[in-house]
């Protein structure tokens, strides 16, 4: 006897005269609760063999709720079970508190009837703690189906994100979308593989957690990659009338460092005259072509959101090395690698699409690209990368955040600071 039981034996005391349940359809509703309730199988076969001693369909107090057959007789209707296994798992349907022992004076199973036949007292085993936790039960196995199902649908789900990461890798190679597909399918194959065999709610939850972020990830590369070739495309109809007349001369993406032999800064550049004034007066304090560029863009703090100047892509790659290596095959040669580099640091650090396309929106997406880098470069000193650039892209949306001093001081801590002109 325990505690346990005790408590048990009397809650069959709070039976309703008019309670009743159909004890095959209490038997499935056990069945299904049997992970949360702590009993086996086999003890399962054992209450299916008392059960069908029972002699109504119907379990109530009206009827009785003892039945004493012999170990023998359990042994028949639980398959050949022998007598020894059959006591063991009798002994767990006790301590689970599905079953209560009716004990006679001399430990043997049996009625007493009277001299109609009715049944006086019987010794054996009680029905009545299952019939009290009915309700219990049953809620139990709404409990454990709901729980199957909520696996089966997060198993659907992975199964299908899965195969749409999958093809989206696949249709990115065989199209030649730029990127390191090979790191994105190396990183996918790894969480594939972490996935268990038969795996729990939660684990499933988050693996498919990961795999909705992954596809997520992909398709905002692939679709950063189709607007930059859309604005491409555009602006090459635009300007395709402009013709250089020295044949000789070459032309570059990004402006270099230092101005050409014989050529003003101004008539390189083709900046406008305020800017130009600005940068001439940077050039009276001393100060070399880049941080001539801060100045002048840490002065104009009214710019416009997305409207931000983007400087150049060299002093960029100078400033923030780490992230060449992000770039497609390892090196970084335009805008656009850059931008496509970017996206995949996004990812690494923790940074949201959300944040990156707000990012994109207010400071322009080759500024939102250098701001990502310039993270990578001192992600060892930030706790929150996406709460940075939330943080950042606010300032710069109240014109009280310029990119220059970020870029001009992690040159010069990884020992790249330009020369000054002159």
């Amino acid at each position: 006897m325990t505690l346990g039981m005790l408590a048990n034996q009397l809650a069959t005391k709070d039976i309703d005269d008019g309670k009743s349940i159909d004890k095959w359809k209490l038997y499935r509703a056990l069945c299904e609760a049997r992970p949360l309730i702590g009993i086996t199988d086999r003890a399962l076969a054992v209450m299916s063999a008392l059960l069908s001693f029972y002699p109504k369909d119907e379990l109530s107090q009206t009827n009785g709720l003892v039945v004493f057959p012999s170990n023998a007789q359990l042994s028949l209707r639980s398959h050949g079970m022998t007598e020894q296994t059959i006591r063991r798992h009798l002994a767990i349907l006790v301590q689970a508190g599905l079953i209560v022992r009716k004990d006679s004076p001399n430990g043997k199973r049996y009625v007493r009837r009277n001299n109609t036949g009715t049944i006086d007292d019987a010794f054996g085993f009680s029905l009545a703690p299952l019939l009290a936790r009915a309700d219990e039960i049953e809620h139990l196995a709404a409990q454990v189906i709901a729980e199957r199902l909520h696996l089966q649908r997060l198993r659907e789900r992975l199964t299908l994100c899965r195969r749409d990461v999958s093809k989206l890798i696949e249709a990115a190679v065989e199209e030649g979308a730029s990127g390191n597909w090979e790191m994105v399918n190396l990183h996918f194959r790894a969480l594939v593989t972490a996935i268990p065999r038969t795996p729990t709610a939660m684990e499933a939850a988050a693996a498919l957690d990961e795999m909705e972020m992954l596809r997520e990830e992909i398709i905002n590369q692939l679709e950063t990659q189709l607007k930059t070739e859309n604005i491409s495309g555009n602006a090459y109809q635009n300007d395709r009338h402009i013709q250089n007349s020295n044949p000789e001369s070459t032309s570059e993406l990004e402006p270099s460092f230092e101005p050409k032999q014989g050529e003003s800064l101004e008539s390189q550049e083709m900046i406008p005259e305020t800017q130009a004034e600005r940068l001439n007066q940077a050039q009276d304090r001393g100060l070399s072509r880049p941080e001539r560029y801060i100045a002048m863009d840490t002065q104009s703090s009214s710019v416009p959101p997305g409207k931000m100047k983007a400087f150049p892509l060299a002093l960029v790659l100078q400033a923030c090395p780490e992230i060449i290596p992000y770039g497609s095959g390892g090196a970084i040669s335009n805008w656009r690698d850059l931008m496509a580099a970017a996206v995949v640091v996004r990812s690494m650090l923790g940074v949201s699409p959300d944040a990156y396309q707000q990012a994109c929106e207010i400071l322009g997406p080759e500024n939102a690209a250098t701001v990502i880098a310039c993270i990578l470069e001192r992600a060892g000193h930030i706790n929150s990368a996406g709460g940075y650039l939330r943080d950042l892209t606010r300032r710069a949306e109240k014109g009280e955040f310029a990119i220059g001093p970020m870029i001009m001081a992690l040159a010069r801590a990884n020992g790249n600071s330009v020369q000054k002109a002159g």
